[in-house]
């Protein structure tokens, strides 16, 4: 993401990129040598030796608040890739401090900015499927298909696993679209061929609202041929479903104005919500988030995603972890299957049935 960043940034007519700092001297040999871009081993000596108003934080997540809280404290705007900290509490605290010195502060995750997906939250803020009453959000791809050597996403406390890799990407899209879950039930976190992380996770949130949705996710999937990430959502007008391609709204009924929506299927699809942006690498949304720090910092605003929801997505991944390690066994039903069961009378059988389904 590095390398996607500095070509963004190299193509904007807004900015001009002035270091680079990487531990890779392959890395900063070839930016020296075909850029012409000065660059450095130590991010502390590239800061203080360049006149900057913004950095760009791509590093493995482990060096993330440190680069950041550096940055932070020469009073510059920054960038950083997700999941911003692994420990919400350090996010929350960096939030703090870029919100009191008035930086501006935008933590990548690229959703926010894909057009179905902004055209979701549109849609709900208007609430025209009604009062909602079930979310599934899910995140699928191919990135550990075998086991294999350490690498820093393979590392706990560098990478985070699935769940702060892949699942927060969609964690986050529920913050969003939705908001932040007040509880986690169920979590279940496996390994499938990583050793010290996981590989997916399932869970069930409950919101606010008082209804609750289900979260799946998992990078050892070879059926996708790269990430897709999914949010359907249930509501009492209908449902609406979207992923990076597509916006697919059923409703039952419709309200004026209709937006161009009728009653049934309506389906919208990226191309035309997407606008036009000066360089692309990835995707549109990659560009035009950066392209959102630059005018947050020329105009003024908070930006969409920021430190502070980004220290929210965590949060919530914090919660998954903590209630997947709660010990889940099925000892008492074991020692009561020890014993024989006495028998028991039809007329008994169907009183107590009767009284359990009054109870219901």
């Amino acid at each position: 993401m590095g390398l996607s960043h500095q070509s963004m940034v190299n193509a904007h007519p807004e900015i001009d990129l002035k270091a680079v700092c990487d531990t890779s001297g392959y890395v900063l040999d070839v930016l020296s040598k075909y850029t012409g871009v000065r660059t450095y081993t130590d991010y502390m000596t590239m800061m203080a030796d360049e006149a900057l108003d913004c950095v760009f934080v791509a590093t493995p997540s482990k060096y993330h608040t440190g680069i950041v809280g550096a940055a932070l404290e020469r009073n510059l705007h920054v960038f950083c890739e997700k999941p911003f900290a692994l420990d919400p509490e350090s996010g929350f605290r960096l939030a703090d401090l870029a919100e009191r010195r008035k930086l501006v502060n935008q933590v990548g995750y690229h959703y926010r900015f894909v057009g179905t997906f902004k055209e979701a939250k549109r849609l709900l803020d208007r609430k025209i499927i009604g009062d909602l009453h079930h979310v599934r959000a899910e995140a699928y791809g191919p990135v550990v298909l075998r086991p294999k050597g350490s690498t820093w996403r393979s590392q706990k406390m560098e990478g985070g696993g699935c769940l702060f890799d892949y699942s927060c990407h969609a964690i986050d899209l529920l913050n969003y679209l939705i908001g932040r879950p007040i509880s986690v039930s169920g979590s279940v976190m496996n390994d499938v061929f990583s050793h010290d992380v996981d590989d997916e996770i399932y869970a069930t949130f409950q919101f606010s609202e008082g209804f609750y949705g289900q979260l799946a996710t998992n990078w050892s999937d070879e059926s996708f041929r790269k990430m897709s990430v999914k949010v359907s959502i249930w509501g009492t007008n209908g449902r609406i479903t979207v992923d990076r391609q597509e916006i697919q709204v059923y409703l039952r009924t419709l309200a004026e104005p209709n937006d161009g929506f009728r009653a049934g299927w309506n389906v919208r699809y990226t191309t035309e919500l997407t606008p036009p942006v000066w360089f692309y690498v990835r995707g549109e949304e990659y560009s035009a988030q950066i392209d959102h720090f630059v005018q947050c910092i020329k105009l003024g605003g908070t930006a969409l995603s920021n430190f502070r929801t980004a220290s929210d997505a965590a949060l919530v991944a914090a919660m998954v972890r903590k209630d997947a390690a709660k010990p889940r066994t099925a000892v008492a039903l074991a020692e009561a299957a020890t014993e024989p069961p006495k028998p028991v009378s039809p007329r008994r059988e169907k009183s107590f049935m009767r009284a359990l389904l009054d109870r219901l």
